[in-house]
């Protein structure tokens, strides 16, 4: 369970001239805990604490823990297919390219989710991939946000390997999303693209290669 080492707020206070709106102050705070610290070890009191406010105001900002979850979830949903569309936009018509330069922007920590503003030395992996190791089997509204986000990776990349004319297109997407799957996870522990990560658009190649053969 985090802790917040910041003393607590005694009572909800008037927003300070310069300073961001409480529920915005409670939403990026807890952005950043819940990727460094996981959605379940971090709780309602200690996101107070860190945002300078108190339980009164996080309730008056959000329903509830998993109201803010979710539109946790949502906001990285969002940022991640922004990543996406930005990375392939120049090769537009052009699939193949397209499938490269997302496994090639995937190493460029500027792009990717190296997470340095919140204090993280490298990525902490995919924010949907490891709340879904902590969402409960029956929490419907979180499950379905993870699910439809990891739904839509696999149709764009089945769809880009159709479009490439691959021969068993459903399969190479799959691939592709495995491996991009075990890209997050390997940077936990080998940081700064050190470890197999570092092979990762050469794999790309070699997969879409195998599929044209």
């Amino acid at each position: 369970m985090y802790v917040s080492a910041k003393p607590g707020a005694e009572s909800a206070k008037a927003e300070e001239v310069g300073k961001p709106r409480v529920r915005d102050r409670i939403f990026e705070t807890a952005s950043d805990l819940f990727y460094r610290h996981g959605i379940r070890a971090v709780g309602v009191d200690a996101i107070a604490q860190e945002a300078g406010t108190n339980k009164m105001s996080f309730y008056r900002s959000f329903a509830s823990k998993d109201d803010l979850v979710a539109e946790y979830l949502r906001d990285q949903e969002k940022e991640y297919f922004a990543w996406w569309d930005e990375a392939i936009a120049p090769y537009a018509g052009n699939p193949r390219r397209q499938l490269e330069a997302l496994f090639e922007a995937y190493l460029d920590l500027a792009k990717f989710k190296a997470k340095a503003d919140c204090g993280c030395k490298t990525s902490r992996g995919c924010a949907l991939g490891n709340a879904a190791v902590e969402i409960p089997e029956d929490n419907e509204l979180l499950g379905g946000i993870v699910h439809a986000y990891k739904t839509e990776i696999r149709r764009r990349l089945r769809k880009l390997a159709r479009e490439l004319g691959a021969r068993e297109p459903d399969t190479l997407g799959d691939a592709l999303m495995l491996l991009m799957e075990g890209g997050y996870y390997t940077r936990l522990t080998y940081p700064q693209n050190t470890g197999p990560v570092a092979a990762i658009a050469r794999a790309a190649r070699v997969l879409i290669d195998a599929h044209l053969a």
